[in-house]
């Protein structure tokens, strides 16, 4: 009953919560894992260590899941361990020791999820004391000591080191906390030993303290060797000398041993003997000290001997005579041998000869004469006497090159009075090479070029052009022995410095006018090509810049205007770069002649309107006149440019006076009469006497004249008018008729037409009525 409920129960829940798997495994969450040490991380030899590794999982399932944890040092798996319960997972160190001193790290991996602890680092100090052990205290010569060094309780990798007399003699790695070495002590008397080791914890080495010394007693062994050499004295080179090495007191027991000789750094012979003899010619330019030596293990005994031997010829010397040559110069070549041992040798049994033998002509014994070649040759001598050969060191025969003839220029520009630099050079030529400058047949220099770098550079100054070609060169490299070469003159372009600048204007500066053209000329005495430059004062900037081969240049200004006065000046460079100015030259653009005769027309014009206007004031002023007014022009007869004086005169009395230039364009001339002034009687109170303002109006026609034809007079007819009110109200016309004197420019002949005024009277007209 009870399964049937349960088994009801699941089916209910599994209809109403279908997403509920029945038996699904559980889920599960690494959430960290950390790694202890205990006691602690810092400990010392022989403590109890414990590493404990704690995960903290969630999981939706009441079983522990099944987990792995491995531990690590360094980089390095020490253990692993799988575990089904939910403790923690530890590891011992029991009696830690150095070498697990290191850095750690805990892995748990369950399923297919993993986490890593953090790093912690256990550090263990002191290491134990090393332990010596040796098989035999009391040793011979030659035989060897087994020693043991021992690292109780130590673990890890170690080094062993081994000393004697506190001097290293041996060291050796070992896996184990233990080394054996057998060690070699070969001087005599008594050592004392001892060992320390070292652990390797990467990347540190810990070194143990020293053992306890240990005493070793050396022995020696009665074995000697000996040498004899025959003949013992006057040996002289080339003799045979018999050498006899032997050992004396050889041990009983079996040893394995070498006996040898040797000479220098020869070995002559090596027998595994006892005793042994050796024949041999000898030479004095051997070494004359023997060694015989006996070599048995660790064993080693030696004696030596030194023989003095006498040369029979000493090593020959080759000589040239001169020291100093030429392609093809004689030379003489000399082989001698200084000493030799007349009491064993006779002059004639020593021969000398050369090598290469090129083609020698000998002049007695080891005396020859050749020419030096085009190339450099080494040669020797070649003594020879019974068996024996010796042979000179080698002489280098370098034939020198002459100096070839040399090439004199100049380095740059040849400017004068500023320094040139003069180059003397050969083509070829064996250095050193004395080079000489001279001017004409003075010597004014001498320079020795020692070096292939190196040049022969003189520096001098002319004054003239045609100095220049004074200057010669030699070259020569025989110190006097040969006439030395000698280059042509000097040739070179010569720049002369500028001078004389000038700045020429056309035209005069007094014809300078607006719209006018103008040419600024600079011109300088020099060398070619030269640089212009144009300038106006108050200006930085050139007005114009060019280079000509010429001494001279222009700068142009086609049309001229105001803004073109002021001072110019001009600069020339050339190639000796010294600049040159002109003076200044002061411009002034006048006003251009139409604009002064239309200025001219203009005023004449002004004046002629004013008189006119003048004129016909006065004819309209009301008034009593004696006399009409008069206009007068003076002088009678103009010409051109000249001034006339216009008058306007009424009643004796000149109103206004205007002078104007006389042009061959039309003229009017305006003029107005000053006011009268007004005068007013005590007894004429009732009566204004006034004057109306008169007009005068005047147009003259100037008429081209024929010069070959008489001038024909023409007037201007002028009409005067007047407006007058009657005092009693009626207006009264009084006409009155003039003439207004004029001038007419025709041609060279003008004339002046006069015409007077005729005379009206008043004596007729009504008497005004109150």
């Amino acid at each position: 009953m009870g399964l049937l409920l349960l088994f009801t129960s699941t089916l209910l829940s599994s209809y109403f919560h279908p997403w509920i798997v029945v038996n699904a495994e559980p889920y599960f969450v690494l959430r960290a894992i950390t790694l202890t040490i205990e006691p602690g991380a810092n400990v010392t030899r022989d403590t109890s260590v414990t590493l404990r590794c704690h995960a903290s999982i969630s999981s939706s399932g009441q079983e522990p899941l099944s987990r792995e944890y491995t531990l690590y040092k360094g980089s390095e798996r020490i253990y692993n361990k799988v575990m089904s319960t939910s403790e923690d997972f530890l590891h011992q160190l029991p009696n830690a020791r150095l070498s697990d001193t290191g850095k750690y790290k805990c892995e748990i991996r369950i399923k297919d999820k993993s986490k890593t602890s953090e790093n912690v680092e256990l550090t263990v100090t002191g290491l134990s004391k090393p332990v010596l052990h040796v098989n035999n205290s009391m040793v011979s010569e030659g035989e060897e000591v087994i020693a043991t060094c021992m690292a109780p309780g130590e673990r890890g990798s170690f080094y062993f080191y081994f000393y004697e007399d506190s001097k290293e003699i041996h060291n050796m790695q070992a896996s184990s906390n233990q080394a054996e070495a057998r060690l070699s002590i070969n001087s005599v008397g008594s050592h004392i030993i001892h060992c320390e080791y070292a652990v390797l914890v990467i990347p540190f080495v810990f070194k143990s303290e020293q053992s306890d010394t240990l005493k070793v007693s050396v022995t020696e062994l009665s074995i000697a060797v000996s040498l004899d050499i025959s003949p013992q004295h006057n040996i002289y080179e080339g003799d045979q000398i018999d050498i006899t090495c032997s050992v004396i007191n050889f041990p009983q027991r079996s040893y394995k041993s070498n006996l040898y000789l040797s000479q220098g750094d020869k070995i002559l012979k090596v027998e595994e003997k006892t005793t042994f003899t050796h024949s041999m010619i000898i030479k004095a330019k051997d070494s004359v000290l023997f060694e015989c030596g006996l070599e048995m293990g660790n064993v080693k005994k030696v004696t030596t001997k030194k023989v003095s031997v006498t040369e029979l010829f000493s090593v020959p010397t080759l000589t040239m005579s001169p020291a100093e040559v030429f392609q093809r110069d004689a030379i003489t070549l000399t082989c001698r041998s200084e000493n030799y041992a007349p009491q064993r040798l006779k002059d004639e049994e020593l021969t000398y000869s050369l090598e290469p033998t090129l083609n020698l002509q000998e002049h007695g014994k080891g005396v020859y004469s050749v020419k030096a070649t085009f190339r450099d040759i080494n040669i020797t001598c070649i003594a020879k006497a019974r068996d024996l050969m010796k042979q000179s060191e080698i002489l280098a025969v370098r034939p020198k090159v002459r100096a070839s003839r040399p090439r004199i220029s100049v380095i740059g520009r040849a400017i004068i009075q500023q320094p040139i630099t003069i180059l003397c050079q050969s083509d070829s030529g064996s250095l050193p090479i004395n080079y000489t400058l001279f001017k004409g047949y003075d010597a004014l220099n001498t320079i020795s070029v020692k070096d292939s770098f190196q040049q022969a550079l003189f520096t001098v100054t002319i004054n003239r052009a045609d100095e220049i070609k004074q200057y010669t060169c030699e070259a020569d490299n025989t110190k006097g022995r040969m006439q030395s070469e000698s280059s042509d003159r000097l040739r070179a372009f010569v720049t002369e410095p500028l001078k004389n600048p000038a700045l020429i204007v056309i035209p005069e500066v007094e014809q300078i006018f607006e719209g006018g053209h103008l040419s600024l000329i600079c011109t300088v005495t020099g060398t070619p090509p030269v640089t212009f430059k144009f300038y106006q004062q108050g200006n930085k900037d050139p007005l114009h810049t060019t280079t000509s081969n010429e001494n001279h240049t222009s700068y142009e200004v086609p049309r001229l205007s105001k803004a073109h006065s002021g001072k110019y000046f001009c600069e020339a460079d050339n190639h000796a770069h010294q600049v040159v100015s002109t003076e200044l030259v002061n411009i002034e653009v006048r006003m251009a002649i139409w604009k002064k005769a239309l200025i001219g027309g203009s005023c004449l014009l002004a004046l002629s309107v004013l008189v006119v206007v003048c004129v016909l004031c006065f004819k309209s002023k009301r008034g009593k006149r004696e006399a009409p007014a008069e206009l007068s022009v003076k002088p009678s007869s103009p010409k051109s440019d000249d001034s006339l004086t216009v008058n306007l005169t009424h009643d004796t009395e000149v109103y206004n006076a205007d002078t104007v230039k006389v042009d061959k364009a039309t003229v009017s001339v305006w003029s107005k009469r000053p006011p009268e002034d007004d005068v007013v009687d005590d007894e004429e109170s009732s009566v204004v006497n006034s004057e109306p303002d008169v007009e005068y109006t005047e147009v003259v026609h100037p008429q081209p004249v024929d010069p070959n034809r008489v001038p024909v007079r023409k007037g201007t007819d002028t009409v005067y008018s007047e407006l007058q009110n009657s005092p009693h109200g009626a207006a009264d016309h009084h006409d009155y008729q003039g003439s207004v004197e004029y001038a007419e420019l025709n041609g060279e002949h003008p004339e002046i037409n006069h015409y007077r005024p005729e005379v009206n009277s008043f004596h007729d007209l009504p008497e005004p009525v109150d």
